[in-house]
């Protein structure tokens, strides 16, 4: 067998441990990816409760002290990392996390992604009393509709793509276990 095709045998075989869901804030992608962690036996990363946890900050004192940039920065360390273990694993990315051409690249190359998607007003109803940055104007539900257009063009790169409004976390996992074998 040649290096290449080990090589690439490998890479197939770790592409395949691991679960990366995307998808706009308020999506369920910490809570699903929780019960697909422990349905499947992997391992399960937030990347934003990473960061928080690495850092010593809540995401709104993030960015507040040093920036979305330096968030953004923190966020591929940790996907990298994340996609890099040789462990199996569920990744829920931040809603932001795909906005990056390389976060874009490795979640692709890397994992298996699937895009949660919801409506701007169930976003609105799941997120409303939470502290999330982007959202603190005076019109949120204008703000959702905002970055969800801005965004649509990188989430729209992910294939498998699960729809959660009025749907409980246990049939989202369902849903994305059906596809994901």
């Amino acid at each position: 067998m040649t290096t290449e095709l080990i090589h690439s045998i490998f890479e197939g075989e770790r592409r395949n441990l691991k679960i990366v869901l995307v998808g706009f804030m308020g999506t369920g992608k910490t809570e699903v990816g929780k019960i697909l962690a422990e349905r499947r036996g992997m391992l399960f990363i937030d990347t934003d409760q990473e960061i928080e946890r690495e850092s010593g900050m809540t995401i709104p004192e993030i960015f507040s002290a040093k920036g979305e940039a330096y968030f953004r920065k923190l966020e591929s360390q940790v996907l990298e990392r994340a996609l890099s273990s040789p462990d199996k694993l569920v990744v829920a990315g931040g809603g932001g996390i795909v906005i990056s051409d390389y976060n874009r690249r490795i979640i692709k190359e890397q994992g298996n992604p699937v895009l949660l998607t919801a409506s701007p007003e169930l976003i609105m109803e799941r997120v409303r009393d939470s502290d999330r940055p982007l959202l603190q104007r005076d019109n949120p539900l204008e703000a959702i509709k905002r970055l969800l257009k801005r965004r649509s063009p990188y989430y729209e790169q992910f294939n498998i793509r699960v729809e959660t409004d009025f749907k409980e976390p246990e049939e989202i996992a369902n849903e994305i276990m059906k596809v994901i074998k």
